[in-house]
């Protein structure tokens, strides 16, 4: 098992370094200092090799979406602190996420048990919560598309994020705003734009964000906004 690990972790390098497509199995047999051979004991190609680490990464993602919504109360509460998780999880794993959200992966088809199981699906745990949303009347009245409303919010956390792992620390060409002020920002989109009382939204919203600055998601402290409302 500890080498099984040790393929994916270094697989996992180097599809974030230099894509899917640009990578061997030699390569990767080559990282961690072993023979191509042995990696084909334990993954019959490369294709085999993704599929095993989509399934460890996202499952690992999918654990922190329930940790985190089991310490929250309400509907909103549980939607805010996911976000959190998702944005923590992009910076504490910069070379997951890259691989698992922006590294041009081929498709891996989910078994049956997979597609719906929200403790292998990270998308199906985030459209269950958009869902308790729109069933608590939080949601605005026209949103009634579950899955149109989660990737909606989907889209804009991902974005803060992507953008935060390929050009806050790089570019010259821009003044980037402090990474919990951008992220926190994002959050408010999401509530602004979906929710059928945006001010109450952004109230608990803020209130989630004063009660986990300093803890474990990796953001730093919580925005201005969100330490006034503490």
């Amino acid at each position: 098992m500890e080498l099984r690990q040790k393929i994916l972790d270094a697989a996992r390098e180097l599809f974030a370094e230099r894509g899917y497509d640009s990578v061997t199995m030699r390569e990767i047999a080559k990282r961690i200092e072993y023979s191509a051979t042995a990696l084909y004991k334990h993954f019959v190609d490369k294709e085999e090799l993704v599929r095993e680490l989509c399934r460890h990464d996202f499952n690992a993602l999918a654990a922190l979406f329930i940790e985190a919504a089991a310490s929250s109360s309400g509907p909103y509460e549980r939607f805010t602190r996911v976000g959190l998780v998702y944005l923590d999880f992009a910076v504490r794993h910069p070379q997951h996420y890259r691989v698992m959200f922006m590294g041009g992966l081929p498709p891996v088809a989910p078994n049956d048990q997979e597609r719906d199981d929200p403790t292998q699906n990270a998308y199906v745990f985030l459209r269950a919560l958009t869902a308790d949303l729109l069933r608590a009347g939080l949601l605005r009245p026209e949103l009634e598309d579950v899955d149109l409303a989660a990737q909606t919010a989907w889209a804009i956390v991902h974005g803060a994020a992507a953008l935060e792992l390929t050009l806050a620390n790089t570019s010259p060409w821009l003044d980037f705003r402090p990474r919990s002020e951008r992220f926190a920002a994002a959050l408010e989109a999401v509530a602004r734009s979906l929710s059928r009382d945006p001010e109450d939204a952004i109230r608990r919203l803020r209130q989630v964000l004063a009660e986990d600055a300093g803890k474990v998601w990796g953001l730093g402290v919580a925005a201005p906004a969100a330490k006034k409302e503490a």
